[in-house]
């Protein structure tokens, strides 16, 4: 299944300066210099599969680059992809076709609240779910996750308590979970459906990482459980997969007829499209034949992850890792630091030259934390942690003894 795409492959540097990359192009904007490495913004520096690269160019040769149609294939490859990988069976006229996910959210918050009503959300998560409902005049309810024991779960007394008289209707759910990378077991999503009957609520799902998951864990779809259908609406798409988040087209996946129409109609009524004709040929084929690419992402993905692990174990204790069950966002514990969250982020940009999302992006329950992407070529990773190690080194030879 990985056949031509070993650790090598994975391991070359390819630069990205210059070509108007938020991750590169957008250091001097995010942390107020450029030479600091860059493992923010959520895209990997991996080339994304040599069937979509060949399937554009094709695409390009042809020289008109009109209107376009979501063609009859896309949807096939989309159905195929959901039952093959996630056992999954879905009915052409349930997928609405999105640029993305982020305003997907918002469609969500605007067609199913009004002004006035409530929504939740999961903090830390990934900061737009706040966004969507604050900026839409609606009233955003928080039901953080819990840390026990190293492990995030779900607070369901806190979020019956969120639900219990208030004019809630919406939850936006992150699944696999962005940061914190918990991989939600179908005990947990059981109860969460329960909840959701109980105070007829109805859950945007964010499974966009849905296929980025490590060994020992397994990520179950939520509306493939008994009581979705007509509470679940489910947003997927292959850009975090494969690496093609630029060419901005999700798919929403909704059973239900009525909640399909409703959202439906909010894009309707904002005339966007994303179907362009290289977002929609790079959607297709990712899910034709990207498949072995992606193997061997995981596979490479779960060996840096336990280098860092080790390397936080041994060089660096002060910084603990939340283990990731999926994703390739790491979300790291700094609060043994003593820093502020100020100080956490002038250290790592100014000291350590080293450029991550602060925790505080996430909410007031990311206090302490930073998120480490880890989709690039090991060395690159390995050197972030050289230097968070040997910028401490120097604190500690300027102030022995603490």
């Amino acid at each position: 299944m990985t056949d031509g795409f070993g650790s090598d492959y994975f391991d070359q540097i390819i630069r990205r300066e210059g070509t108007g990359s938020t991750k590169y192009d957008g250091r001097q904007a995010m942390f107020g210099k450029t030479d600091v490495i860059p493992a923010w913004v959520a895209d990997m520096d991996f080339p994304a599969p040599p069937a979509v690269i060949e399937a554009l160019m094709e695409r390009a040769r042809h020289p008109i680059y009109g209107y376009t149609l979501y063609p009859d294939s896309l949807f096939e490859a989309i159905i195929e992809w959901m039952q093959r990988r996630h056992a999954w069976t879905v009915e052409r006229e349930w997928i609405v076709m999105c640029p993305g996910v982020v305003p997907a959210l918002n469609a969500a918050v605007i067609a199913f609240t009004k002004p006035g009503e409530s929504a939740v959300i999961q903090p830390p998560v990934y900061f737009p779910f706040f966004s969507a409902v604050t900026q839409t005049g609606r009233i955003l309810i928080q039901n953080p996750l819990k840390l026990e024991n190293g492990r995030y779960t779900i607070d369901f007394d806190h979020l019956e308590q969120c639900l219990r008289g208030a004019n809630v209707r919406l939850l936006l759910f992150c699944s696999p979970h962005n940061p914190v990378g918990r991989v939600w077991s179908p005990g947990e999503l059981e109860q969460l459906l329960q909840i959701a009957e109980k105070y007829e609520l109805i859950i945007f799902s964010d499974e966009i990482h849905a296929d980025l998951i490590y060994p020992g864990h397994q990520h179950t779809v939520l509306a493939t459980l008994e009581g979705s259908e007509s509470r679940v609406i489910t947003a997927m798409a292959p850009s975090k997969t494969f690496n093609i988040p630029g060419l901005n087209l999700s798919a929403l996946i909704i059973p239900d007829k009525a909640l399909r129409k409703t959202i439906a109609d909010v894009f309707n009524t904002w005339h966007v499209s994303a179907s362009n004709p290289f977002s929609v040929t790079a959607f297709e084929t990712a899910y034709r034949e990207g498949e072995a690419w992606l193997e061997a992402l995981c596979i490479y993905l779960r060996a840096t992850r336990d280098a860092v692990a080790v390397f936080l174990t041994e060089h660096l204790p002060q910084i603990r890792l939340i283990s990731p069950e999926g994703t390739y966002l790491l979300w790291l514990d700094c609060s043994a630091l003593n820093m502020s969250d100020a100080d956490l982020r002038h250290f790592f940009i100014h000291k350590a030259a080293v450029g991550m999302s602060p925790g505080t992006l996430f909410g007031i329950a990311g206090n302490g934390f930073m998120r480490l992407n880890i989709g690039a070529p090991r060395e690159i990773i390995m050197q972030v942690l050289r230097n968070i190690r040997e910028a401490l080194s120097r604190i500690d030879q300027k102030h022995p003894g603490g």
